[in-house]
Parts: structure tokens; sequence; C-alpha cells
């Protein structure tokens, strides 16, 4: 499959505005031609694409791409381990031959200077669902904790790109206690504080159960559950954490 044919079949709304401008520097050229009767890639308007009333699977790897690209450029290097990250999820979600190309175009996407952070997080948080934003915010902290250390420089941009992806400070806190180690870990991925009652800790531990659910991307494709089924464990985990610290059942 050409790279054309793989992204007319597989993106929507992510082919215009800020988002299709990169697409198309990455490119090297306009793709036209491609389906529903020539879609191209371009900036003409707030977004040119057609509105889609759920995300793509392709706009949302695309989406991807971009997002990861600023992040791994946020500390001023490029770690192997971080692309390899990519790499391996790439081609645990999409098969080999798909991320073979999403992975060509992600490092042409990287190659681009001054990629205009807060235009393209405006387009995916029009375009997106909560949901699927949250499930984009807990992939890049995957890309900062790729090379074992997630730095000062790398929270504060994947911080700006949750800020501009209009996700709650909260959620913010709860995806990013996820790839840390400390004793309040488990509250703030409940989003909750240590001063919490155990029937509060159970309230929270329903609410974030229901909020992290795997069902709640089911329309973005199988390929994208084994993100989701993380997340949901590990609010597991810090219910289950909880009930043993303080004895409750």
């Amino acid at each position: 499959m050409s790279v054309s044919k793989w992204l007319g079949a597989t993106l929507g709304w992510s082919f215009g505005g800020p988002i299709g401008a990169i697409l198309g520097f990455a490119l090297g050229s306009v793709v036209d031609g491609l389906s529903n009767g020539g879609i191209k890639v371009g900036s003409d308007g707030p977004f040119s694409a057609p509105s889609q009333t759920r995300t793509k699977s392709g706009d949302f790897e695309v989406s991807l791409l971009v997002l990861a690209a600023i992040v791994i450029k946020a500390d001023g290097k490029s770690d192997k381990r971080e692309l390899d990250f990519v790499r391996a999820q790439f081609v645990g979600m999409y098969g080999k031959d798909r991320a073979n190309h999403a992975f060509k175009l992600f490092k042409n996407i990287s190659q681009q200077e001054n990629i205009p952070v807060r235009d393209v997080c405006m387009q995916i948080r029009q375009m997106m669902d909560h949901p699927s934003r949250l499930q984009l915010l807990h992939f890049l902290f995957g890309i900062a904790k790729a090379d074992g250390n997630v730095s000062a420089d790398e929270v504060e941009v994947i911080n700006e790109i949750s800020n501009y992806l209009g996700i709650r400070a909260l959620d913010f806190e709860s995806i990013k206690a996820m790839f840390y180690n400390s004793s309040d870990n488990a509250y703030k991925i409940l989003e909750i504080d240590k001063t919490a009652t155990n029937d509060q800790i159970k309230k929270a531990y329903r609410t974030m159960a229901k909020k992290y659910h795997p069902d709640k991307v089911l329309h973005l494709g199988e390929e994208h559950q084994k993100g989701a089924e993380e997340k949901f464990r590990q609010v597991q985990d810090a219910y289950d954490q909880l009930q043993k610290e303080r004895g409750f059942i």
C-alpha cells in the first residue's frame, strides 16, 4: 500500500487545518486524488476537512505523530529509546506495514521547525472527543518515559499540550502519576487527596473507572484498546493499593 492510499483510507478531518499543512510539508507535496473525490492537504480556512462525528483511527494516528514529534524535541535532543518506543507502539497497534508508513511520516514531521503547538492542539480539541484526547496524553507520557526519565522540559511541553487540548489539571495529574513512583500516586490517579475517606475513595474509583474504561475509545478501533486498558488497569491498581493500605473492602 502506498503512503497516499494509506492516508486516503484512514484520514478524515486531519487533512485540513494546521495538521493538514504539516502533513503536506512532511510528504513533500500536496496530496490529492485521494478518497472521497480528491481531498487535498492544505490549510484553507480554519479546518478545511469535513467534520467527523467520531474521530477515525487515522486522525488519531496522525495527531499522535505530530504531538509525539513535539514532545520528543522538548528536551533539545532526540533519544533513540524514545524513537524506538514510538516505532514499537505503532507496530503493536497497526502492524508492521502501516507502522512503517507512519514512522516515515513521523520522521519527516520531526524535522520540521516551529510546529504550531497551539494551532495543532486547537484543531484536535475541536474535532476529537475527550476520551480520545486523554488517550493521546497517556501516549505522550509513555514516549517521555521511554528513556527512563520524564524530564522537566517534557512535562512542561505535555502540560502545555494538555491545556490547549482542554484537559483538566486533575486529569493531567492523574495520567502523569501513572508514570511516576511516589507515595501519593494512588491518590493522584484517583484524583483525590490523602484526606479522602474510604467512601470517597470508593466513589472516586467508580468515577475514574468509568472515565478510563476502554469502551470509551472503541470507535478508534481495536488497535487503541491496549493503551486504554493500561490506563484502566492503573486505576484498578491504585484502588487495590489503597484498599490494602487502609484495610477496607
